[in-house]
């Protein structure tokens, strides 16, 4: 098929190149002239495992392309993909300028029957508005759909190439069968297609999300009940992980989630149950521990050094709001280092792949190190905000020979509490006593 991706961040640049990995003609369209002059030389604006291959190979075969033009790349396609931002208003809705502002462009553009597709993480409802948008604009026939990603970021080519299922909300039959014969490749394995209603279908991304976020919340709330009474939250969480109804996934307590989705869409989807009359109560408390969660490791900093830290030197390990990505988007990173500064510490950085995203929001205030072992050098402590895996062995000897003094505060519990005491390390984690 010819397809046409509006969006080249996260999402869309992961759905074009993916698309176009199966044979399909992909379009990209994106404003920023500057990253579709990158792209087209092969210079990826985001980091994500497998991307850079995906498009460079299908780049290089010409099934996709890269254009500013939005207006050509709709009338040489079938289906146009709107996968721009939704970023979260003041009231915490989620913003549809972008979303309705494409749609319109989109309708002014066609010659012909399109489906078009919303991908962006939008709230119920949208894929009327955008309806309504588009037939203020145009005569032509289309049909609008609602295709919500399900993608980690650090996972995502995976996870399009492999999905678990598909959601597909439709209205007529041609558009479902459209969208249904598109998807196919990647549902050889029996990963179901399900076809729905378009509310239902924009409500099943932020019920996902929510729950996860949920999980995550409660397993910190359980990490701090386990501190008060000296229980240990590994214990606790591989016990419940044991129960089938449970499992293990996102179970994991540390400081908090961040990124470009939990945090955005609890907020939505709790924004949009308060329009319908509805307190969303559960999601609410969700939002409130996971911003007290980021306060966790500075509150454990204040006990040992005291709230004044002038003169301290902190290693901070990790800036991403994950491994295997540089997405510093709501990362509790951010509020630690920022309480840091405040208390008047010095911090000594490094993180994998973040450290340019990092530049752009502490600028000088923080020393961004050329690796983990430069970060300890001269430092108070080490501080660890995210669990990238080239942190979870590493030369113990070596840390304690360049740390002022062999202080850890684990705000992912990435290492053993017996064992890294066991090297002579003063060690603080979460949950665990």
């Amino acid at each position: 098929m010819r397809i046409a991706v509006i969006g080249t961040g996260y999402v869309g640049l992961v759905v074009g190149a993916c698309f176009a990995e199966t044979g399909n003609e992909v379009i990209c369209v994106d404003r920023d002239a500057a990253k579709i002059k990158g792209l087209n030389r092969g210079k990826i604006p985001i980091y994500e495992p497998g991307l850079e291959e995906l498009v460079r190979r299908n780049h290089a075969e010409k099934r996709l392309t890269f254009t500013t033009t939005l207006p050509e790349a709709v009338k040489k396609s079938e289906v146009i993909f709107i996968a721009v931002g939704t970023p979260m208003g003041e009231d915490g809705s989620a913003d549809l300028q972008h979303v309705l502002a494409a749609a319109r462009e989109v309708a002014r553009s066609m010659n012909g029957y399109k489906v078009v597709v919303d991908k962006s993480t939008v709230p119920a409802g949208t894929s009327e508005l955008v309806r309504a948008a588009m037939k203020s604009q145009t005569s032509q026939p289309f049909s609008v759909v609602s295709n919500p990603e399900f993608l980690k970021q650090g996972a995502a080519v995976e996870d399009f190439l492999k999905p678990d299922r598909v959601v597909i909300g439709a209205t007529d039959t041609r558009a479902a069968d459209i969208m249904t014969e598109l998807y196919r490749p990647f549902t050889r394995t029996g990963a179901p297609i399900m076809v729905m209603d378009c509310v239902s279908a924009e409500l099943c991304k932020y019920a996902a999300n929510a729950m996860l976020a949920t999980r995550i919340s409660f397993m910190n709330e359980i990490a701090n009940v386990c501190e008060r009474f000296g229980g240990d939250v590994d214990k606790v969480r591989q016990a419940i992980a044991s129960d089938k109804r449970i499992g293990a996934a996102f179970l994991f307590p540390g400081v908090g989630y961040g990124g470009s989705c939990f945090p955005k869409d609890v907020q939505a989807i709790v924004k949009s149950a308060r329009d319908k009359k509805y307190k969303f109560q559960i999601l609410e408390a969700v939002e409130s521990v996971n911003e007290s969660q980021k306060k966790v490791l500075l509150a454990k900093l204040d006990r040992h050094f005291g709230k004044k830290l002038k003169g301290k030197t902190l290693a901070v390990w990790g800036l991403a709001f994950k491994p295997r990505t540089d997405d510093m988007r709501e990362a509790p990173a951010v509020p630690i280092i920022e309480g840091m500064l405040a208390r008047g510490a010095q911090v000594r950085a490094f993180d994998p792949e973040a450290r340019d995203v990092a530049r752009s929001i502490f600028k000088n205030r923080i020393h961004y190190a050329r690796s983990a072992y430069d970060a300890l050098k001269g430092a108070d402590a080490l501080v660890i905000v995210t669990e990238w895996n080239e942190f979870r062995e590493p030369d113990f000897a070596k840390m304690k020979r360049l740390l002022k003094q062999p202080l850890i505060f684990d705000g992912r519990n990435i290492f053993d509490p017996v064992q890294i005491r066991t090297q002579g390390f003063t060690y603080t984690s979460i949950g665990r006593p």
